[in-house]
């Protein structure tokens, strides 16, 4: 009887891989959705510049950020397009009158859990991230 080598791996040799895929997903996921919530939160950031951008080209034309009903302007979009929405965008209607506003994005979806909450952009320039009633730090 002739004796030959066998090929393949082992039960236990496909254990151990299946072990260090494991461990290397529970250490990157986190990091990777961590990015993810970053990126679309810098996305919003620029969104809300925009609108910014819009209430003072609408001060400089009508002398006031509020129509001549006194009602604030709609905004030129209201979410960050596309199909799944991240933020929704509004002016703050308790910070509105005819010299100030404050533009907030609201996280939508997948990025609720963000640790930044809400973002918003007063007409000084005053740049807050909020969760609930608290600023959050390091936001912007």
């Amino acid at each position: 009887m002739i004796k030959t080598k066998e090929k393949g791996f082992t039960l236990i040799e496909l254990m151990i891989v299946v072990a260090v895929i494991g461990i290397l997903a529970a250490i990157s996921l986190p990091s990777y959705i961590n990015y993810v919530e970053r990126s679309r939160r810098v996305d919003a950031q620029t969104d809300v510049v925009v609108l910014a951008g819009f209430m003072e080209r609408y001060y400089t034309q009508n002398f006031s950020y509020l129509d001549a009903a006194g009602n604030a302007p709609a905004l030129p979009f209201s979410n960050n397009g596309g199909d799944i929405i991240y933020y929704t965008y509004a002016l703050d209607p308790a910070q509105m009158s005819a010299t100030t506003f404050r533009v907030v994005a609201s996280p939508q979806g997948g990025q609720a859990n963000d640790k930044c909450g809400s973002l918003s952009l007063t007409h000084d320039g005053t740049a807050v991230g909020y969760k609930g009633s608290s600023e959050v730090a390091d936001c912007w």
